[in-house]
């Protein structure tokens, strides 16, 4: 796989982090996470430089979902990028619920799904999304399922399947899936999955495992911990913070370099709204843990 592609302005790009598969696509193993553009909302120019940014940056695979921000995330994306400029991943499972307690409810039944895709395809403004993650609500932190939003996953499989078939979807993702959940959908065909995971977080282990084998991505969100209240934190944790000061790099950068290093098949989708954090994110793709540094996170207990 190639480890440089091309801008938009012809030149050869590294590749982040070096490259890995997609669905099909070669990408860049460290992507970029469109959640955190809601805190752009009152700077439009803002957050299209912060994307134009990231490809010039080498990035060419970017996560969003239409209850990002009520649609927000889809419309910056859209205006900020030419279509197929970069690959392009989104998530249904959930709609905008912006004047909620929170700003999403679950959307679990089929015929909410095709709903959310059709959503995401206007808002996107493209014919096909390059990836479509179903957001689960079985593991991991956020909504839980009940009433009529327990769903049996073959049926959501179903009409994730006939969208592929309808050429709406190319590939299917699963997100906040059990290991049950994944075995039962690999025959579906797979491309990816995304769960809570970080050095201090390893609990889906086994689950990264057979994402390996079977040649799915992993795609950890909350990739250094710590996004709720008592979450452990990677940036915290005394084998990250002398690993940092003996490379002379961030314990942000550490976490997110052992990563990458943890399995072949990791792509990162780190967020930020912040021009100067992106391009920190981008350069922990060039972060390089010996041997010995990686005992000693591999020795790191999960919480």
């Amino acid at each position: 796989m190639s480890t440089t592609f091309t801008d938009p302005a012809g030149a050869n790009v590294p590749r982040p982090g070096g490259s890995g598969l997609l669905a099909g696509h070669t990408v860049s193993r460290i992507g970029y996470g469109a959640m955190q553009l809601e805190r752009l909302g009152n700077d439009r120019g803002a957050a299209i430089a912060l994307l134009r940014r990231a490809v010039e940056l080498g990035i060419d695979h970017i996560d969003t979902a239409q209850f990002y921000g009520d649609g927000l995330s889809n419309g910056l994306i859209r205006e900020a990028l030419e279509p197929g400029e970069v690959v392009v991943v989104s998530k249904i499972g959930a709609d905008p619920n912006p004047e909620g307690p929170v700003p999403l409810r679950l959307a679990q039944r089929p015929e909410q799904l095709r709903a959310s895709v059709e959503d995401n395809l206007r808002s996107l403004g493209v014919d096909q999304i390059s990836v479509v993650n179903l957001r689960r609500a079985d593991a991991g932190p956020g909504l839980r399922a009940e009433g009529d939003q327990l769903v049996d996953i073959d049926d959501q499989l179903a009409v994730m399947i006939a969208m592929r078939e309808e050429g709406k979807i190319g590939g299917i993702g699963l997100s906040s899936v059990t290991l049950e959940g994944l075995r039962r959908a690999i025959p579906a065909g797979i491309a990816c999955v995304q769960n809570a995971y970080s050095l201090v977080s390893r609990g889906d282990e086994e689950l990264l495992d057979l994402c390996l084998a079977e040649g799915i991505a992993w795609v950890p969100f909350f990739p250094l911990g710590g996004a709720f209240p008592g979450w452990p934190k990677v940036t915290d944790e005394p084998a990250v913070t002398s690993a940092a000061s003996s490379l002379g790099t961030t314990p942000s950068h550490i976490g997110l370099a052992w990563l990458l290093r943890h399995a072949p098949n990791v792509l990162l989708i780190p967020g930020t709204a912040d021009m100067g954090h992106l391009e920190a994110n981008v350069s922990a793709g060039a972060v390089v843990l010996d041997e010995a540094t990686l005992a000693a996170l591999d020795a790191v207990p999960s919480h």
